[in-house]
């Protein structure tokens, strides 16, 4: 469930046998047969563990198999900690992740269909079916992208048969999904990955974000003090004159580099924001400059810990809904609420500028978002975020190949949602441009600063 986003190597669980259901109904116990509210899915869950199985209305495939830990109700999933806890309904419960925010939304059913026990078949045709269908089913965008589903299946299904070699679908799926210029949407076939972002914006990546790092320490942070690196070079501190702070943060995961677990990315946040925070500190500072505009995304949940950070009074993000019909796409689970409750502990809570552009990506456009209502004075600075916000939900085709794609949305109080467009910022100002690298200059930085420096 974690909302990873650009990397080509996503590590596939292993598909482990599903275990017996106990008898529905209980109220006793979790273990039995639930079914999703949104995401397609299935889980059977037992004393080894809950295994997950991706639905349409062509087929059922096995997913990932999330092993049980010591502590009842909870799961190992690929470096998260996922919770299902049953509800007073005994025939309802709810799982959590404990990378994510929210909840998806369970009901229990008495078994797994029978085509969950069928072997998958290995004719391409089928593998275009689940392809074209996940989509059907999840996609939520479709209408306001102007994109013609059907008719891409229309022109698209003929050009697959029986003998369609499995390079050739993989590019054919990926002419599929071009024109969504969606980022949160990918092709997979191993170590080989198809996708591409908004016209005229960059993906983030090691590359850009290097380049970046050493423009803004030799020109932004020249002459600034204390500067400090964190989380393997992700988040970085340093003091600017006139009182005001700047704090970069690069990614939401991958703190970490011995370990790829939500608690071992939340220990070195943690880490961090106690060295960056400090009472003297934050008594002093006149304003804080957050930098996103290379931000490549990981864990929301990881952007509300350092929302807590940043007020003194509780407030809502935003709220979290999926798709939940899969012939309306205008139909959605009920919007669950992501709320920000103020830390324990040192907290800044004065004037924030908070520079963004196409390149801030997935969970740092969350992080946008959830300081959109922020008590107290934000700005943001530069160009719209790059324009996806869904947790990736990955679909597994017959053939091994898969499909990422998004399927909530993130609404603001008013109900408003940035996907596609992104997040525009309140005041706009070039980012990283040649023009910009070429003579030296960043004007949303500058502007940032001139905002927050007190008057004199």
């Amino acid at each position: 469930m974690r909302n990873v986003v650009g990397t080509a190597a996503l590590l596939l669980a292993l598909a482990l046998a599903a275990t017996a259901p106990a008898a529905p109904g209980t109220g006793t116990s979790a273990d039995g047969v639930w079914r999703t509210d949104g995401y397609g899915t299935l889980l059977t869950v037992g004393a080894r563990g809950m295994q997950e199985y991706q639905t349409t209305a062509v087929s059922c495939l096995k997913g990932d198999f999330s092993k049980a830990r010591a502590e009842q109700g909870t799961y190992d999933s690929d470096g998260d900690v996922l919770t299902l806890r049953l509800t007073s309904d005994p025939g309802r419960a709810l799982l959590g992740d404990d990378s994510a925010v929210g909840h998806r939304r369970l009901t229990r059913i008495g078994a797994l269909p029978a085509a969950c026990t069928r072997p998958p078949s290995t004719d391409p045709r089928a593998s275009f079916d689940v392809f074209w269908q996940s989509f059907e089913e999840n996609y939520p965008f479709f209408a306001a992208k102007g994109i013609d589903w059907h008719a891409v299946r229309d022109h698209y299904r003929p050009l697959v048969h029986e003998d369609t070699p499995r390079a050739e679908l993989f590019g054919i799926f990926g002419r599929m999904v071009e024109p969504l210029h969606d980022a949160h949407v990918l092709v997979q076939d191993g170590d080989r990955t198809y996708g591409v972002v908004r016209p005229g914006t960059t993906a983030p990546g090691r590359e850009l974000d290097s380049r970046v790092k050493k423009f803004v320490i030799a020109r932004d942070l020249k002459g600034a003090t204390g500067r400090q690196d964190f989380a393997d070079g992700l988040i970085t501190y340093a003091d600017l004159a006139g009182g005001l702070g700047y704090l970069r943060i690069a990614d939401f995961d991958g703190y970490d580099q011995d370990d790829d677990s939500y608690a071992a990315d939340l220990t070195e946040l943690d880490r961090a924001l106690n060295t960056v925070l400090t009472p003297a500190r934050t008594r002093s500072l006149h304003g804080l400059l957050i930098d996103l505009r290379v931000n490549g995304g990981g864990s929301d949940a990881l952007g509300i810990h350092i929302a807590e950070r940043l007020t003194d009074t509780p407030y809502v993000a935003y709220s979290k809904r999926v798709r939940d019909d899969p012939a309306d796409p205008s139909r959605h689970t009920p919007p669950e609420p992501v709320r920000v409750t103020p830390a324990r502990g040192p907290r800044y809570t004065g004037p924030i500028a908070l520079l963004t552009g196409g390149s801030t990506i997935s969970a740092g456009e969350t992080f946008t978002q959830a300081l959109m209502d922020r008590p107290g004075r934000t700005v943001r600075v530069g160009q719209p975020t790059q324009g996806v916000f869904s947790d990736i939900l990955v679909r597994y085709l017959p053939d091994g190949m898969a499909a990422w794609l998004p399927n909530e949305e993130f609404l603001t109080r008013t109900g408003r949602t940035f996907d596609g467009a992104g997040i525009p910022p309140d005041i706009t100002e070039p980012v990283f441009t040649k023009e910009e690298f070429a003579k030296n200059r960043d004007s949303a930085f500058d502007r940032a600063v001139a905002l927050l420096r007190p008057a004199r």
